[in-house]
């Protein structure tokens, strides 16, 4: 520790503070203008010069390191008049039009100004203008270089924490001029990073353009909805309509930057295709009806379907509090254990509960801040960008030692250490041979138990010298974090991959490294989903339903007895459907017809279902199909919680009204609950988290009173984890034509998003992603349209050639209604076998479409 003094304030501080950060933390105001907390120092404003005693000029406080016994003033009359100067030369150039600048109130400059700028200028020159007119350079993104103060954070934060390098400077001095490659951001990740740290209005959001003034603004901190990664967002709302996202320095896992779909993406709320009123189908045709019409044909349909199978499916983007109670409605009131919480894949919960109960509920910060970091799956950059800017951060600043095990390539690659690249399916091979290489390695190490259980896999170690890599970093690093993608529970190897993660985890355990493990979810709420128990074989808490106390315990709270025999998932529950054993079925916000593979199965098994129900709050292709519609409140229309990636509670607010005839999730439970003649105990919100923090063993002890700012962290699951290693897992088989494969893109998340006139207006029209290699022998070319064709159907899309793509590989986005991509896939066959083809014609693609598209 090192002992400083600044305006006669002693503290020791640990060595290596600046005194910048010393004064902050003293409450000590010192003026910055291109400083940023999460960049390294530039020091280039000057606006935070100070005196040290026994140095002759001021330094610069963000760049400058505390010495012991340092004496710093930071409010003399020589600092006052160096400040002033340099506002007084910012303001030479800076075109004086505060009333129109979408910045005004909110501009760092003017606050200056207010606080340490001259009374009068000494310039008399014409000002500087760059560009007569305002410069778009993207669809979001609109600049006036006239205003710019040379700062650099818009573009250091698009190189150092983006890593998207779409900005740039030209010129020098007072005529430093930042823009994109040649005029546009095209190559850019639009995600509004650069206007969210422009001190001024040189940066401004085109959608939110000359729409409001910040005091006009009734803002609400909340949660994103687009995935996991549970980022703090402030929605700006104008006398009840929606105007903008901004994101908090102080707050949130994101430390305020957001992605494109994040910043842009949440005027999905304003979709064109809201459910406006209950419908129920009348020979054959939905038609609007009262809330009274729908519950009275609800009740009489719920009667005649009685003694037949029950079903319920509900999307991971809902609160705690809603899956909670859905759940429970289910078990109490159905007496039906047939629940699942994805319409893309059935959860695999036997496999998951080992591995989850290695779950690491901590900080991201804190978890990022091992010696090794290890990404298994998935692509992060556009299924949790804002988590990979972290990852990035922890590379480059706190220099982690990245590692990748996945199938496509991501902005990470370039970051990382040693990339191992795998085909879809054999990541439960390679990390057998990681296992088998570090238990070889480390076999004196092992009692005898663990090296009898590990015999025939430290006895199968292949040479691969990316695995080498791994295993020479994993033997040599103490601390070591690993992320796994959701992208792996598509593949009918999950069980085999996740078992492998569990003996990595706890090989790495008896190894005597401090692990860590966290899931890459891309639902905003899908941990808190199987936190809350919407899983067939598990109550809340993730406790199986074989246990008969658990059981029991929940059946006394509940006043009913618990149907004790695990029940059906999504992908069972179709099969019910089919078979004619499916009573009813009730979705919630989920769409099951667009998501999960094989469309004409699912097609077939909604279709031949007795009485499907849908609760949502857009009319989607399942809902389409449905006997009942309910209109339900939509995000931001209901108050509740987020359990994100890091196992953080967060607060999920509520910034306006539900629109037209729709009711809060809750009291259309309470509404059905009633048809059956049962009502559900402990039906609001407040209620609901209560029982929650008294029933869930991560959650206990919760209040929402202390839910602050920054949210509060649940604790380890109460599941006991397996002890036993893992056999072998089966060989993977490589085909040798062109294998299909899926996920999300970077500026759309599932197909919620899609409904964001915002996004749609950045996002790339559907594309097609391949190796050059691979399109070059088919003779094709980027821009190509081409035709995707399998054994179930076809879709035509756009060409996009990737360098750096895996061969025999195909990537179709998941996120484009109009591809119904699903329709190519057979449930249980993934990656899908595909040809792909130039279309010769416009006309012979939309007759493609139109043949294949099926229901």
């Amino acid at each position: 520790m090192v002992s400083v003094t600044i305006n006669g304030q002693t503290v020791e501080v640990e060595p290596g503070s600046t005194i910048l950060q010393v004064a902050r933390r003293l409450g000590i105001d010192i003026p910055t203008f291109c400083y940023l907390k999460r960049l390294p120092p530039l020091a280039s404003c000057r606006m935070c010069l100070v005196e040290i005693e026994g140095l002759r000029r001021l330094q610069p406080s963000c760049a400058t390191a505390v010495t012991d016994g340092m004496v710093v003033r930071t409010d003399t009359s020589l600092i006052d008049e160096t400040r002033s100067s340099m506002l007084d030369m910012l303001l030479a150039n800076h075109p004086l039009d505060c009333p129109i600048c979408d910045k005004g109130g909110e501009c760092e400059l003017q606050d200056m100004v207010m606080a340490y700028g001259p009374d009068k200028s000494r310039f008399r020159d014409p000002k500087r203008v760059f560009h007569s007119r305002d410069i778009r350079l993207s669809p979001v993104v609109i600049m006036n270089v006239n205003r710019c103060i040379q700062c650099q954070r818009c573009v250091r934060m698009c190189e150092e924490v983006v890593g998207a390098v779409a900005l740039g400077t030209v010129e020098k001095g007072m005529d430093t001029a930042v823009t994109g490659f040649e005029g546009s951001l095209a190559s850019c990740d639009q995600c509004g990073n650069c206007i969210e740290v422009c001190p001024v209005g040189a940066l401004m959001s085109f959608p939110y353009r000359y729409k409001a003034r910040p005091w006009d603004l009734a803002e609400t901190d909340t949660v994103c909805p687009h995935c996991g990664t549970g980022c703090q967002v402030t929605v700006g709302a104008r006398k009840g309509e929606f105007m903008r996202v901004r994101s908090k320095e102080e707050h949130g896992v994101n430390r305020e930057t957001l992605c494109a779909r994040g910043r842009f993406g949440l005027d999905f709320i304003e979709g064109h295709d809201r459910v406006k009123r209950p419908m129920i189908r009348r020979d054959g045709v939905l038609v609007p009806v009262s809330w009274d019409e729908a519950g009275s044909h609800l009740r009489r349909r719920l009667e005649e379907v009685h003694g037949k199978a029950v079903g319920g499916v509900i999307s991971a983007r809902l609160p705690n509090e809603v899956l909670y109670q859905f759940q429970k409605l289910l078990r109490t009131v159905f007496l039906t254990n047939n629940i699942d919480c994805s319409s893309r894949w059935s959860t695999r919960f036997d496999a998951l509960a080992p591995i989850l109960a290695r779950y690491t509920r901590a900080p991201l910060n804190e978890v990022l801040g091992k010696e090794c970091v290890l990404v298994i799956g998935g692509n992060v950059t556009e299924e949790n960008p804002v988590t990979e800017y972290l990852l990035r951060d922890a590379a480059r600043r706190r220099k982690t030692g990245l590692f990748m095990l996945t199938t496509r390539p991501s902005r990470l690659d370039d970051d990382a250490e040693a990339v191992v690249r795998v085909a879809p399916g054999a990541e439960a091979m390679k990390l057998h041979a990681i296992v088998a290489g570090l238990a070889a390695v480390a076999e004196k190490n092992l009692d005898s138990e663990t090296r009898a259980a590990l015999g025939p896999t430290i006895g199968s170690v292949v040479a691969d010298e990316d695995v080498d890599r791994l295993v020479a970093a994993l033997k040599d690093r103490k601390t070591i974090s690993l992320f796994v993608s959701v992208d792996l529970l598509r593949l009918p190897e999950a069980r085999a991959t996740f078992q492998q993660l569990s003996n990595l985890l706890q090989l790495l355990e008896i190894l005597g490294k401090d692990a860590s493990f966290q899931v890459l979810f891309d639902r905003a709420n899908q941990l808190g989903s199987w936190d809350m128990g919407v899983l067939a074989g598990a109550l809340p808490g993730m406790r199986v339903i074989s246990d008969g106390a658990v059981r029991n315990a929940f059946g006394r709270d509940w006043a009913t007895e618990i149907p004790n025999e695990p029940g059906a998932d999504l992908d069972e529950m179709l099969d019910l459907c089919v078979s004619g054993k499916m009573g009813a079925l009730y979705l919630i916000g989920s769409d099951p017809l667009i998501a999960y593979p094989d469309r004409e199965f699912v097609a077939e098994a909604l279709g031949a279902c007795d009485l499907l129900i849908v609760q949502d709050s857009f009319l989607t292709e399942t809902a389409a199909l449905a006997e009942v519609v309910l209109p339900a409140a939509g995000y931001g229309e209901e108050p509740g919680t987020f359990t994100n990636n890091e196992g953080r509670v967060q607060k999920v607010r509520k910034f306006r009204e539900p629109v037209f005839e729709a009711r809060n999730n809750l009291e259309i439970f309470d509404f059905v609950a009633a048809l059956r003649g049962r009502k559900l105990q402990h039906s609001t919100q407040s209620e609901i988290f209560k029982e929650i923090a008294r029933t869930v063993p991560s959650y206990q002890g919760l209040s929402e009173d202390e839910i602050g700012a920054d949210g509060a962290f649940t604790t380890t699951s109460a599941i006991s984890p397996g002890s036993a290693f893992s056999a072998l897992p089966p060989s993977c088989t490589t085909a040798d034509g062109l294998m299909l494969v899926t996920g999300n893109c970077l500026f759309h998340n599932g197909y919620l998003s899609e409904r964001s006139e915002i996004l749609n207006t950045v996002a790339n029209d559907p594309y097609v992603a391949m190796n050059a290699l691979d399109a070059q022998e088919l003779g094709l070319s980027a821009g190509d349209q081409v035709t995707v064709c399998s054994t179930r159907g076809a879709l035509v899309a756009a060409l996009k050639v990737e360098r750096q793509f895996p061969r025999r590989l195909v990537f179709v986005p998941e996120n484009y209604r109009s591809l119904r991509l699903n329709s190519l896939m057979r449930r249980g066959e993934y990656p899908c076998p595909v040809e792909v083809k130039r279309v010769a014609t416009a006309e012979q693609a939309a007759v493609t479409n139109r043949v294949w598209r099926g229901p």
